[in-house]
This record gives C-alpha cells, sequence and structure tokens, in this order.
C-alpha cells in the first residue's frame, strides 16, 4: 500500500476519534450549562469542562453552540447520567460513565459490547469496590520546567493527597470535592492542565496478554466510539512489548 494512502487512513482514524471527543464535550457542556448556568466565571463545573475541550482543540464555535443549545428553551433534549460496571477478557475490571437521552439504547450498546469482546455485564457495585473515586490534574512535564519537589511542594500547599510522577506527566491526586479548589491554587501558581477530572482509579491491577488483551484493547476502542459513552475505566495491565504489537497489529 502507498505511504501517502496509510498516511491517509491514519489522519482518518485520528480524525474520527477526535470528532468523538468533540462529541462527548459538547454533549458534557450542554448539560453542564443547563445545569449550573451558562456563565463559565459563576459555573466552576462548566469552566473545568471548557478547559479540557480546549486542550484537545476543540473549537470554541462547537462550545459556544452547545452553551446557546442549553439556554434555548424550546429544547428538549434531558440526559442522565449512568454507571455500568463489569468484567472484561482476563477478569478485567470495566467502569463506564454514560450522558444518555435514551436508557435503553445505551443499556443494549454497553451490553453487546462487552458480550461481543469476551466480558459481562455486571450490577452497580460489582466492580467500583476496586477503584478509588479522586480528581486528577494533570500538567505536562515539558510545558513546566520544574522540579518534582517543586511540584510537590505546590501540589501539597494547594490541598492535594498526593503526585503521581509519569515520564511526561504530574498527575496530581485529589479528594473529589477538592479538585476545583486544588485547580485554582495551582493557576495562581502559574500552572496550566492538559485535564482535570473526577476519575476512578484502579486499586491493583489485573495483568493479561495474548487473546485477553487484544480483546481488551478492542472493547474499550468500542466503549470510546460510542457517542453516549463519556468514560470508560478498567484495571488491566499489559507488558510493553505486548502492547507495542498489538497497536501495530
Amino acid at each position: 500500500m502507498p505511504k501517502f494512502k496509510l498516511f491517509a487512513n491514519k489522519k482518518g482514524i485520528a480524525d474520527q476519534k477526535r470528532n468523538n471527543q468533540y462529541v462527548k464535550f459538547a454533549r458534557q457542556i450542554y448539560v453542564e450549562a443547563k445545569k449550573g448556568g451558562p456563565d463559565p466565571n459563576a459555573n466552576l463545573k462548566l469552566k473545568a469542562i471548557i478547559a479540557n475541550a480546549r486542550a484537545i482543540q476543540m473549537p470554541m464555535e462547537n462550545i459556544e453552540r452547545a452553551i446557546k443549545k442549553a439556554t434555548d428553551t424550546g429544547n428538549a433534549d434531558n440526559y442522565e447520567e449512568i454507571r455500568y460496571e463489569g468484567y472484561g477478557p482476563g477478569g478485567v475490571a470495566v467502569i463506564v460513565e454514560c450522558l444518555t437521552d435514551n436508557r435503553n439504547r445505551t443499556a443494549a450498546d454497553v451490553r453487546a459490547i462487552f458480550n461481543k469482546r469476551g466480558g459481562n455485564l455486571g450490577e452497580t457495585g460489582s466492580v467500583s469496590f476496586m477503584f478509588d473515586r479522586k480528581g486528577v490534574i494533570v500538567i505536562d512535564r515539558e510545558t513546566h520546567a520544574v522540579d518534582e519537589d517543586t511540584i510537590l511542594m505546590h501540589a501539597l500547599e494547594a490541598g492535594a493527597e498526593d503526585v503521581v510522577v509519569e515520564e511526561d506527566t504530574y498527575e496530581i491526586l485529589t479528594h473529589p470535592h477538592e479538585l476545583d479548589q486544588v485547580k485554582a491554587a495551582l493557576e495562581k501558581e502559574g500552572y496550566t492542565f492538559s485535564n482535570a477530572q473526577v476519575q476512578w482509579l484502579p486499586q491493583t491491577t489485573t495483568k493479561i496478554s495474548g487473546e485477553d488483551a487484544a480483546k481488551m484493547l478492542k472493547m474499550m476502542e468500542a466503549f470510546e466510539e460510542n457517542d453516549d459513552v463519556q468514560n470508560v475505566y478498567a484495571n488491566y495491565e499489559i507488558d510493553d512489548d505486548e502492547m507495542e504489537k498489538l497497536l501495530k497489529s
């Protein structure tokens, strides 16, 4: 296959993923603007969602359109938040957070994704006890030339619980209810963020390989492509070399 064709295919996949993210953020913005008001300065949750959307280059016109839709009294769209829990291949614990205007459609879609990839949908609470609910603030290391001691000091002074140092990022962990407070304090110190939201963090991981690993990645991809799915969390662990092979296949 010609190289330009390969590039076109990759670009098409990347564009589709980005558009999927835009759809999800537009829905979040709509719901939060309708619930807490359309002014980001008076609605901190809306402000945080917009900041996350802008971090992936979501156009302002898309954001403004979602806010305008929320303020339109003639708009009857009504979304509800639903959490699904289940198991993926190899006994991996999975949490799926959805925002939907059709509970039956979403439940059927989520169940089908679990079943098709060797997993099964469970009851609410069946796996969430294996995760901790935390606020996670992500800072790109290349954006801020500060050492680990400095970032840890600023984070703890701001009220954070811990800092996880990754190769490319600092991940600042907070109590879920203190995410906005910590984020605001760090902004005063001059920090910017690539993402800031409440997440489910696994307490332990389940190592998988071979067919289970391939199916798990396909399951995650299917959930991420579904417009109703806002976030998906799983406690799988795949060896780096095998992950690289799977991503190339």
